[in-house]
């Protein structure tokens, strides 16, 4: 969306903002891959000793996501000072939230991130496929810019030009055969490049007044705002990663053994072919 904005943005009596709003990436990510997670029983002594993964296949896509986003996040933070970044921004009366909302000069930018690893994406138009199967990503990221969009220029009483952008995490490979008009998809390590070049449409009051915005809670949702604890999901990521670890090891002893057996083998049979 390119509209420009106004001279002024009005800024009125600014709200009181919370510290912590927008704060902590993919706090709803975690949350919810720590309650079905709690379904999950304990693993056995014979799993752990296999490097059987802790993680269900229902908790498995939100543990990824969770990563995904707090790939982003981290990224973003090499923004700098002259722009605003949230996470997990809650939207909505019904539990939604983007994953991350910017703010600069260049204006807002809603980021849609999804984890992809190792996979091949293309990108069309109106399409968008992950190792060959159609995904949602473009439609459910121009209903967040649509819906940011309205959001935001009512609370500053004239139109803001949001920008929807998916940032990919971990993909083998990008493949762009069209570039969809109304939002950008990239590799997530382009992404501070991308935005950093981005054509300036607001001055620094408009940039302030903008940012002191997005950060109040009460621009997004009526609904009362708690951080939901995600203190458990560290020593899960830890369980997680220990996990693979043995399942590395384990390949690896299967590897030394069976090239432990076949090597002798194909040094007879060389001396027996060739008199070696």
């Amino acid at each position: 969306m390119t509209s420009e904005l106004p001279p002024q943005l009005p800024l009125g009596s600014p709200a009181p903002i919370s510290s912590t709003f927008g704060t902590v990436a993919a706090a709803s990510v975690m949350a919810e891959c720590l309650r079905v997670q709690t379904d999950v029983p304990p693993r056995g002594a014979v799993a752990r000793t296999f490097g059987r993964s802790p993680l269900s296949d229902d908790s498995r896509p939100w543990y990824v996501g969770a990563l995904g986003e707090l790939d982003v996040a981290s990224r973003l933070d090499a923004l700098g000072d002259d722009w605003t970044v949230l996470h997990s921004v809650p939207i909505g009366t019904r539990g939604s939230d983007i994953d991350h909302v910017v703010v600069g000069a260049a204006g807002v930018f809603t980021i849609n991130t999804k984890f992809h690893e190792g996979a091949r994406i293309w990108v069309g138009s109106r399409r968008l496929l992950v190792n060959g199967q159609p995904k949602d990503h473009l439609r459910n990221t121009r209903y967040e810019a649509t819906r940011t969009q309205k959001l935001l220029s009512a609370a500053a009483r004239t139109e803001v030009p949001v920008t929807g952008v998916i940032a990919i995490v971990g993909a083998k490979q990008i493949t762009i055969r069209e570039r969809p008009s109304d939002v950008a998809v990239l590799d997530a390590a382009q992404l501070t490049r991308w935005l950093k070049k981005q054509k300036p449409r607001l001055d620094q009051v408009q940039t302030v007044a903008l940012s002191a915005l997005v950060r109040d809670a009460a621009t997004w949702t009526s609904e009362s705002q708690h951080q939901p604890d995600i203190s458990g999901f560290d020593a899960l990521h830890r369980e997680v990663v220990g996990a693979k670890r043995v399942r590395m090891i384990w390949i690896g002893v299967v590897l030394v053994s069976l090239l432990g057996l076949t090597l002798p083998a194909a040094i007879g049979f060389y001396s027996r072919v060739f008199g070696g």
